[in-house]
């Protein structure tokens, strides 16, 4: 039996709205390991990391060089230690899923994953996460850590931040639809496999994911899957803090991590941006349990 050890990162340094440091807690509280269990897998919860509270530290005690990343030192720490926990819990030959907060924790899930071993990166997400602080127009980590785990920009060279095991072609971003104009042109020009919404309509999410997941599988040791609440609409996922209308419904979002499973190559996954606060009766947090589930391979019959 597969053995899945939760690790919460209470984290809302990387985002622009308060709240989403609670989001560990309303998924856990929305069923997930019961969720976990219905798919045949054991959960194994190793609670949160400890995170100090953001209005407790400045966010620019540890600014870049150049162009600005709030809380930068703060999201360096408590993506050391979660690339431990990470790494560790593959050791003891268990899968790993990072419960966050921001996005930004990515940055650790991705160099635990990638620190012994090569992998691919699915990014199911409306935005491309490959902002740096050079590029960012809001200075919000968690438009970066995409950026960050393959060492673009400023962050080449940060050990804290880079994915050794992670290569950009065997990176597949699925279902974009706000991408700032910095990460359009560093898609094309690092030739990174991305798949709009407008591909998902023209050519249905079963093909998309399909494709994405053989470019990240390619030749690697297993995949890394990074899910953002805010891939699907807000009618379906109100509870997050950067909403974009048009994403992925209900049953397009099931779908796609029902063939996550079936790839059978799936070795870690973060679920991140789900807030509460943000939230109508914890239902983005009960989709996410559920999500978890499907990649995990539950299933109607």
């Amino acid at each position: 039996m597969t053995t899945v050890r939760i690790i919460g990162a209470p984290t809302d340094y990387g985002a622009n709205r308060r709240g989403v440091d609670m989001g560990p807690s309303a998924i856990r509280y929305g069923g997930l390991a019961d969720q976990l269990a219905g798919a045949g897998v054991e959960a194994v919860d190793a609670g949160d990391l400890p995170v100090p509270r953001a209005e407790e530290r400045d966010p620019d005690a540890d600014a870049p060089s150049v162009g600005e990343a709030k809380f930068l030192r703060e999201t360096a720490d408590v993506c050391r230690e979660l690339g431990d926990e990470v790494a560790a819990t593959l050791d003891a030959g268990d899968v790993p899923l990072a419960l966050g907060g921001d996005h930004s924790i990515a940055i650790g899930s991705l160099a635990g994953s990638a620190r012994d071993a090569d992998i691919g990166a699915v990014w199911f997400d409306a935005h491309a996460d490959l902002n740096t602080p050079a590029t960012t127009p809001s200075g919000n980590v968690h438009g970066m850590p995409l950026a960050a785990a393959l060492g673009i920009g400023e962050f080449a060279g940060a050990e804290w931040a880079t994915a050794p095991g992670l290569s950009p072609e065997n990176v597949a971003l699925v279902g974009l639809r706000s991408v700032d104009g910095a990460e359009a042109e560093l898609i094309r020009e690092r030739d990174f496999a991305a798949y709009t919404m407008s591909d998902i309509d023209e050519r249905g999410i079963t093909e998309v994911t399909e494709e994405a997941l053989d470019v990240a599988s390619a030749g690697v040791d297993g995949i890394h899957v990074s899910l953002d609440l805010d891939w699907l609409d807000p009618n379906a996922a109100p509870g997050v803090g950067t909403p974009v209308r048009g994403g992925v419904t209900y049953r397009e979002a099931h779908s796609a991590m029902e063939i996550v499973d079936e790839t059978d190559a799936l070795r870690s996954m973060e679920i991140v941006e789900v807030n509460p606060t943000l939230d109508q009766h914890n239902e983005t947090a009960e989709l996410a349990t559920e999500l978890a589930a499907s990649a995990f391979g539950k299933r109607v019959l």
